[in-house]
């Protein structure tokens, strides 16, 4: 991310089948979350071990937060690791935890010194020591950083952040803090973490699947879906142009039609 800076006008950049792909810098969606799917097939399809994939993987991470901070994206959430993917074979977590280690210490001098606040979502405590040691004084680094916020869902799923916010309405009904008319969306969505950053405006999945596995379940109610049929080891910075033009090739209507829409955006 060395020498990122905010464009101001419009990213011309060849797609992935070599089609000129246009982004309007004035029309970007605020909040882009990505599901980065495909590490382990990736592998498999080149009969390597799993963790080769999302080695290659974490350097496609690489590659689009620094393409977000060109484009001059405010916030980016990766789906890193749910927490359903606990479940998986004990050597590809440790494998896992370790390359997110990595990360965060090959990358943590690009992040200061591009502005970027970095966040992380879902049950951080559940991640081992030598993940938390280097992820929370980074955190406390950046908090003022205002260029872009990255935010890492960590051990997260939306269902479960979904019900976390909703016991913590009940408890306060029941110290009588609220009454239960006070429970309301915006009460709930004031709860959720992940949502700090405003509602997610496109989401983004890689590997040809079309579903959403438990991501930001609450906050993608009106978002714009994009399924790229790219593996993440192989996902370029003109796969993210190609998503973000289509988002701005949409008309969002939140519901309603026309100009209302417009005027609501």
């Amino acid at each position: 991310m060395r020498g990122v800076s905010q464009v101001n006008r419009s990213v011309v950049a060849r797609g992935p089948l070599t089609a000129m792909v246009v982004v309007e810098a004035r029309n970007l969606p605020s909040h882009v979350g990505i599901i980065m799917d495909g590490n382990g097939r990736w592998a498999q399809m080149r009969g390597l071990e799993r963790s080769r994939g999302h080695r290659e993987g974490s350097q496609a991470v690489r590659r689009v937060v620094r393409a977000a901070r060109r484009l001059g994206l405010h916030a980016l959430t990766l789906y890193a690791f749910s927490e359903q993917n606990w479940a998986r074979p004990e050597d590809e977590v440790d494998a896992l935890m370790e390359l997110l280690r990595e990360f965060l210490l090959s990358e943590r001098g690009e992040i200061l010194g591009n502005g970027i606040r970095l966040n992380a979502i879902g049950n951080v405590g559940r991640l081992p020591h030598i993940v938390r040691a280097v992820l929370e004084p980074l955190q406390r680094e950046t908090e003022s950083n205002d260029a872009m916020t990255l935010t890492l869902a960590l051990s997260y799923g939306g269902r479960e952040e979904i019900v976390a916010a909703a016991r913590e309405l009940a408890r306060r009904v029941e110290r009588g803090e609220l009454r239960s008319d006070d429970v309301t969306e915006d009460a709930l969505h004031g709860l959720m973490p992940s949502l700090s950053v405003g509602d997610p405006d496109l989401i983004i999945r890689t590997g040809g699947e079309r579903r959403i596995s438990n991501f930001l379940l609450y906050g993608l109610a009106y978002a714009e879906l994009h399924f790229a049929d790219v593996l993440w080891p192989d996902f370029q910075a003109s796969h993210l142009y190609e998503a973000i033009a289509s988002f701005q090739s949409r008309e969002r209507r939140f519901g309603l039609v026309g100009t209302a829409a417009n005027d609501a955006a």
